[in-house]
């Protein structure tokens, strides 16, 4: 008898403990956009990124994505992007990193 309810108060923990922060933070009320460039856009090897972010209350700030890689300390210019087709997503993410569930996403091709 102690053993099991060791074991439902160990599965308590760590869904309220562990998992809530993860699924409460996931659709916090964030919104963001891309604006420029537009869907399908083409453009040249070196282009700047324009959205609108709206915060919601786990927003903190961005990330964006070229062709799913992170683009740390990005500041709103692709530069020596190789000709094709490429994804750019910007994604809302918390204070700690964690993205959230606002994000938008295009494809351009750089001639």
């Amino acid at each position: 008898m102690k053993t099991r309810f060791c074991i439902v108060a160990s599965l308590f923990f760590l869904v309220t403990v562990c998992l809530t922060p993860v699924f409460a933070t996931e659709d916090d009320g964030s919104t963001v956009k891309i604006t420029s460039p537009e869907q399908g856009a083409v453009v040249r090897s070196s282009f700047e990124l324009h959205y609108q972010v709206s915060k919601g209350s786990h927003g903190d700030h961005v990330h964006t994505y070229l062709d799913g890689k992170y683009q740390k300390g990005f500041q709103g210019m692709f530069h020596d992007v190789p000709p094709g087709k490429h994804q750019i997503s910007v994604k809302v993410a918390t204070h700690d990193h964690d993205v959230l569930a606002a994000s938008d996403s295009i494809e351009v091709e750089v001639k």
